[in-house]
């Protein structure tokens, strides 16, 4: 029986790959273990729990049909998760093996949670299921299911959602635990302060302890080597003892600027999983979820005229619905659509402004020139590369709305100050410079087409 499943599957397997690509098909259908044969179901056995969901959530159509192919009938499936390894001393993670039965939750170290970022309120779309995937096996087989998790996209999709999603049902379910949730920002002012005033020993304490480490912003980790080592002894600590780790960026590792490569393969070594722009019918998703307990809910067609037009960031569209509920109920009436219009004008005009990126910028600076788009973001200072690198600052800071911050972070990790300068000097040339003038409309006029 082994054997005519082992072959039923063989022949499907074939089928699946070149249905599905290569790439699908060595992640998703070749660590599938066909088990044995039920009546007119083939029982096969996924590598792990978040395995087995994923594949029945959305490829389970698809076996079937290879299968009923390969058979000549109608074949249905069963999944199984692959058992557990027995839990020891050595292997056994740590969520199991510290708890402590006279609490009845964990605790939470340094940043506290958002009450209203949960695995429920969190609106799976196309673009972000994957990511909500893995974030829920994450949070109910910690230190077993992907580890670490890295989850990477822009703005404003719900990187932070999914961490605090992530902690509140550790938090909920696993008594004893401590799961700390902290920014880089902030992981980083800590050592700092550690190191400043002699409290190192409880600062390493604090984070090497944990049973969960949720960090978000992890891109920011670029600015030093002592942050970077601090943060790489950690990482090997609760990796080592089966800890859970999630990490969430703003792009994927390896383009990180100033990253240390032994980071950036260690960030690698679990699940990376990246969150898109959600598509209309998700965003019109959100705003329905949003309207669950408001009191006035807003028409359905300003819902819609939301989703068609705020297209890019899931916190401008929530914002968006916030602005016209607040003024729904200041005229104590529901909003014509020329007023929604003239309410989120300003949102829409920022939506359009988010639709440029800085490295849209930097290619087309970079063309103007002459110049190679990996010059923008090198170290090199010659004068005819360090001015073009100048003015794409100057216009990611006009057309964009990314910080000085995040304009140094595109240009290979500088400083806000450096940007500061750039925009100063651009400025000050414009005042005097007829052709700067001219050339910077060009270029503005080809990045609005």
């Amino acid at each position: 029986m082994i054997r005519a499943a082992s072959e039923l599957w063989g022949q499907a397997a074939e089928r699946l790959r070149k249905l599905t690509g290569e790439a699908t098909w060595r992640r998703w259908f070749e660590p599938i273990r066909p088990l044995r044969k039920e009546g007119d179901a083939l029982i096969l056995e996924a590598p792990c729990q978040f395995h087995r969901i994923w594949l029945e959530d959305n490829h389970r159509g698809l076996i079937e049909e290879a299968l009923g192919a390969a058979a000549g009938q109608t074949v249905k499936v069963r999944l199984e998760s692959a058992p557990e390894e027995p839990k020891t001393e050595e292997t056994a993670p740590a969520l199991e093996s510290r708890r402590e039965p006279a609490r009845g939750k964990g605790t939470l170290e340094a940043a506290p949670l958002n009450a209203q970022f949960t695995f429920d309120r969190f609106v799976v779309g196309a673009s972000s299921q994957y990511a909500h995937a893995a974030a829920w096996a994450v949070a109910h087989s910690p230190g077993r299911a992907y580890n670490p998790l890295f989850i990477y996209g822009a703005t404003g999709l719900g990187k932070s959602h999914l961490l605090h999603a992530v902690g509140h049902h550790l938090m909920a379910q696993n008594r004893g635990a401590r799961i700390a949730y902290v920014t880089t920002e902030r992981f980083v002012n800590e050592f700092i302060d550690a190191i400043q005033n002699s409290r190192y020993v409880p600062f390493r304490k604090k984070y090497r302890n944990c049973d969960v480490l949720l960090i978000d912003d992890i891109h920011f980790l670029s600015k030093g080597e002592k942050i970077q080592e601090e943060f790489f002894h950690n990482f090997n600590v609760l990796h080592e003892a089966h800890r859970q780790i999630v990490l969430s960026s703003d792009r994927p590792a390896t383009e990180i600027a100033n990253l240390e490569e032994r980071l950036v393969t260690r960030f690698e070594w679990g699940l990376t999983v990246q969150l898109q722009p959600p598509d209309q019918e998700t965003r019109l998703a959100i705003l329905r979820k949003k309207q669950e307990q408001a009191q006035h809910p807003l028409p359905e067609e300003t819902l819609e005229y939301l989703a068609l037009h705020i297209k890019s960031n899931v916190r401008r569209l929530e914002g968006a619905w916030a602005k016209l509920w607040f003024a729904t109920r200041l005229k104590g009436r529901p909003l014509a659509l020329s007023e929604v219009e003239e309410e989120v004008s300003d949102l829409v005009a920022e939506e359009s402004r988010a639709a440029l990126t800085t490295e849209t910028i930097q290619k087309r600076v970079a063309a103007y020139y002459d110049v190679r788009q990996a010059d923008m973001t090198s170290k090199r200072r010659s004068a005819s590369i360090a001015f073009p690198r100048q003015v794409a600052m100057y216009l990611c800071r006009a057309l964009t709305s990314a910080s000085l911050q995040q304009v140094g972070e595109a240009f290979g990790g500088r400083d806000h100050g450096t940007v500061i300068y750039a925009c100063r000097v651009v400025e000050a040339r414009l005042k005097s410079n007829p052709s700067l003038k001219q050339a910077i409309n060009q270029i503005t006029k080809q990045l609005n087409q």
